[in-house]
């Protein structure tokens, strides 16, 4: 498709409720079917609650094949679905993962790899590390995603884009934490600096959706918004409400901002590998040794 239209579900949670949970995916999905919608894409750990704690043993499941999921496998002949949900491995490991459904099945799941245990967070307490990230095929083309803290590390959207994603999904549980500034709330600002520079240097769009609600005594703050390759944001949620927003995706934006600014077509990737060879070389020798 050369032009599309992606949905972002901007949803509360019922913690531990998977079935609740997907009945509201549900919902939203066919709400956003009517609206023209090509692709719905829902918050991390949409489908379970974020503070799942030892319960993400129980909530674990194959997203391939459990019957849970079925609805959403059934509905994503209809329109393609992206949710969070928690993955047990082949190996048993428990993920916090997003699963994009397309044509009926799971066409690809991300394992979120920087899972934050620090501050208020203690994710690595109760999920895996996913160990790869990879652009994935679809019929809008060639797709990434990318789980909450994911972003916050430059290599994973340069590797997405690099393997070919022009359209970067991320996934997001962000709380809101109380700053001492006045007027805009600085965590949507500050993250939406964050998906724009992504964006304009990576010539892609960046669909970005945050949960809302309240769980655990944590607050969510929502704010969810599409960015176009030229750095501009083409769509925006609403601050701490569920909403559900739709923005155009068109293909020849990536072409204009491509052929516009040759930044992305021209980075060197063999110059990246050698550099980083070189730089773990050195990292792994003496460190007394060291200036």
């Amino acid at each position: 498709m050369t032009k599309w239209t992606i949905a972002l579900a901007q949803t509360d949670a019922v913690i531990g409720d998977l079935r609740r949970n997907v009945d509201h995916h549900v919902e939203l999905a066919e709400k956003a079917r009517s609206l023209g919608a090509d692709l719905v894409l829902f918050p991390e750990l949409s489908l379970t609650g974020y503070t799942v704690r030892d319960m993400n043993w129980e909530l674990a499941l194959d997203p391939q094949s459990s019957p849970e999921l079925g609805p959403l496998r059934d509905l994503s002949r209809e329109v393609a679905i992206v949710a969070g949900g928690i993955e047990e491995g082949k190996e048993f490991g428990i993920f916090n993962s997003a699963f994009y459904f397309e044509a009926g099945e799971l066409k690809h799941c991300h394992r979120k790899i920087y899972p934050p245990t620090y501050g208020m967070f203690e994710e690595m307490r109760y999920f895996n590390r996913g160990a790869a990230v990879r652009a994935f095929d679809t019929k809008f083309g060639r797709l990434g995603m990318l789980i909450c803290e994911d972003l916050w590390h430059l290599s994973l959207p340069y590797l997405l884009a690099v393997d070919g994603a022009t359209v970067i999904l991320g996934l997001a549980a962000s709380p809101t934490r109380v700053s001492g500034g006045e007027g805009e709330f600085q965590g949507a600002v500050v993250n939406s600096e964050h998906h724009r520079a992504y964006a304009r240097l990576l010539s892609v769009y960046l669909a970005f959706v945050n949960r809302v609600g309240i769980e655990d005594g944590v607050n969510f703050w929502g704010g969810s918004e599409v960015v176009a390759p030229d750095g501009g944001v083409v769509a925006r949620a609403k601050l701490f409400d569920e909403d559900l927003v739709l923005a155009d995706v068109e293909n020849g934006e990536v072409r204009r901002a491509r052929r516009f600014s040759r930044h992305f077509n021209d980075e060197d990737l063999l110059l990246v590998r050698a550099q980083l060879q070189s730089i773990l070389r050195r990292r792994g020798g003496d460190a007394s040794n060291e200036p």
